[in-house]
């Protein structure tokens, strides 16, 4: 076994944000944001072993962080240790955005009821960075602003099964919204968030999911015209 493996099959902590986590916790996180933000493209295939090398790790915990990733439905198993992340198809989209409107129209419900002035002003802060970012065409910032707003909400639902499954929603359609913010720039994907602070600070659980329903299918059905249209 080599020098790099030793340490983290034996489940090194490693120190993260003042708290401990097991290497191949580190790696999960790591190849999940990767995903997530659109570094690995649909369809592009990787090998475990180049994903040792690129990601510092041993073979261990990248094949548990590829185990936990195929369950989350980010990833498919290809063959000869190769994995991809799977190409969605426009009715793949339609079938996300149905659930994607039902699971976070009622995590903003929760939330509205829930949330204090201070946490909306964070939610304020991470939309004028998007806007930042769309204006300028920052696809990366984008990608993490809008991520960082949604999640917020989440948090303050307090309904963690719910939570769990919108993360894994996220984590199904984010390499197709990389692809398209990149052939259509960060201008055509507007976003309704000031809708769903202007309905917070109201304390209006009905009209905050209402806001966040617009927000989802804007944005999601710009996917779906990009896939149809690139067919």
């Amino acid at each position: 076994m080599s020098n790099v493996e030793q340490p983290l099959a034996a489940e090194k902590t490693v120190v993260e944000n003042g708290s401990k986590q097991t290497a191949h916790e580190t790696v999960y996180k790591t190849l999940r944001a990767q995903i997530l933000f659109g570094e690995l493209a649909p369809g592009q295939a990787v090998t475990i072993q180049g994903l040792t090398g690129s990601l510092g790790a041993g073979m261990t915990p990248v094949r548990e962080a590829i185990r936990r990733l195929i369950s989350d439905g980010a990833l498919i198993f290809q063959g000869n240790r190769r994995v991809s992340v799977p190409i969605l198809s426009a009715d793949d989209v339609r079938q996300l955005i149905y659930a994607r409107k039902t699971i976070e129209t009622e995590l903003t419900r929760r939330a509205t009821t829930r949330i204090n002035a201070a946490d909306i002003d964070t939610l304020e802060r991470i939309d004028s960075a998007l806007d930042h970012a769309i204006d300028t065409g920052d696809v990366t910032g984008y990608l993490h602003h809008n991520y960082q707003f949604h999640s917020t909400i989440y948090d303050h639902a307090q309904a963690p099964i719910l939570a769990d499954l919108a993360d894994r929603l996220w984590l199904r359609f984010g390499p197709s919204l990389r692809v398209m913010c990149g052939r259509f720039g960060t201008q055509s994907f507007p976003d309704r968030h000031k809708d769903v602070i202007d309905a917070l600070r109201k304390r209006d659980p009905e009209l905050a999911a209402l806001a966040m329903e617009r927000d989802v299918t804007q944005g999601m059905d710009q996917v779906v015209t990009g896939l149809e249209e690139g067919n």
